[in-house]
């Protein structure tokens, strides 16, 4: 009889209908919570999955929207990489092939984790695994896994299909490497070096490296500390016959905290450009091997060769970019620009600009004039390099949520 009185609204006093407005906004809370924390796990918090690297070291970045914390499951030494992230959802799940030590992958929903698995192309181990927050011009959160390769395991199925497609030439391919600016033009300045300068030794040791592999011909605009005109440093690479052509810069800003490379090909408006310049001689068709018979041909046939020339420019950048991060290099937020830079103009040369930092940054700077971190630098762009010629037709290993693969 008490307890049905109680539950009489009309005796209820001040006290009782306090604490029952109390209530309420706690579960009204608590809904709401738990509302939007199922809404991030149907969306899912992990942005996308990366790869850089070769098959005896791998780097896996996972981009996420939020911090996680890593727990190994299974590590590697079967042929399968699993581990959870906690603290981030999946969403609805995806897949796609890998790159380098990875076969393929797989981001699934388990409980209120996001599960990650790893199929590898041979057994390999974790060697360091980190998460990196926003910062550098990158707004979200990565969780990095390097892996480095123990021996035999499972064989990838892409290498019992067709024999990997010949270089184009069965000679060595030819390298040119552009130390920007030199002589009278220094360039930009830093508080303690100038662009010039570091250009020639970068793009000096640049060629150490790859001379040391025994697999490139290599030849430098300048070798010195001189000035090369900008259409000659391009007419060096095309009378060479070069098969890829990079240019190496260091920026700047008016922003000193400012940092991090960045990797230019050539804008639509360039191309434009480019085709002026090329067609400003009467026999223009003759430097690029055209028959020269009817105008209305030759230039539908320049047109072709320009838009696969941009075609190869564009999957080195990526790759170049893939390899840099891969290295720890820091990148601008938008790393991969286009612009009409003369350097890049020869319509039959895949070319690249590199700004391999902010010579006005104090950390890009020191970096920039410090023999180990450029030789990482230079080994970084060299396995780019590598991967270019040695991949030329595969596409670049990036996946995000809205399918099983894409390019950035």
């Amino acid at each position: 009889m008490n307890g049905r009185k109680y539950f009489n609204l009309s005796v209820w006093g001040p006290r009782e209908w306090a604490m029952t407005a109390l209530a309420l906004l706690v579960l009204g809370v608590v809904l709401l919570i738990s509302t939007r924390g199922l809404a991030a796990g149907a969306s899912g918090d992990v942005r996308g999955v990366r790869f850089g690297g070769d098959v005896q070291r791998t780097r896996v970045v996972i981009d996420l929207d939020r911090s996680a914390r890593g727990e190994v499951i299974e590590s590697g030494d079967n042929g399968t990489l699993v581990l959870t992230l906690a603290g981030v959802g999946a969403g609805r799940g995806v897949d796609g092939a890998g790159s380098g030590l990875v076969r393929d992958w797989r981001v699934s929903a388990s409980g209120t984790a996001s599960r990650v698995q790893l199929g590898l192309a041979r057994t390999a181990r974790i060697e360091r695994r980190f998460l990196l927050p926003p910062g550098d011009g990158v707004a979200y959160y990565r969780y990095v896994i390097d892996i480095a390769a123990t021996g035999s395991g499972p064989v990838p199925s892409a290498q019992r299909q067709a024999p990997r497609p010949e270089p184009r030439r069965t000679e060595r391919p030819l390298i040119v490497i552009d130390a920007g600016h030199g002589g009278h033009d220094p360039g930009a300045q830093g508080a303690h070096r100038n662009e010039s300068a570091v250009t020639l030794a970068a793009a000096l040791a640049l060629r150490d490296e790859l001379n040391r592999t025994g697999r490139y011909r290599v030849m430098l605009t300048r070798e010195t500390d001189t000035y090369v005109d900008l259409y000659r440093r391009v007419r060096i690479a095309r009378q060479a016959d070069a098969d890829l052509f990079i240019s190496l810069h260091a920026d700047a800003g008016a922003d000193p905290a400012t940092r991090g490379a960045s990797v230019y090909t050539l804008s639509e408006q360039g191309a434009t450009r480019a085709v002026r310049e090329v067609t400003r001689s009467d026999d223009w068709h003759r430097d690029l091997h055209l028959p020269g018979r009817d105008p209305s041909v030759d230039r539908i046939l320049l047109d072709m060769t320009q838009r696969a020339t941009q075609n190869r420019s564009a999957q080195f950048a990526r790759v170049l970019l893939t390899h840099l991060e891969a290295a720890d290099h820091p990148l601008l937020r938008r790393s991969h620009r286009d612009a009409g830079l003369a350097v890049l103009l020869a319509p039959d040369v895949p070319a690249v600009l590199l700004e391999m930092g902010f010579i006005t940054n104090p950390d890009d700077e020191r970096a920039l004039g410090d023999t180990a971190q450029r030789r990482r630098l230079v080994r970084a762009v060299a396995e780019g390099i590598d991967r270019y010629f040695r991949e030329p037709e595969a596409p670049l290993q990036l996946a995000s949520l809205s399918g099983s693969g894409g390019q950035p």
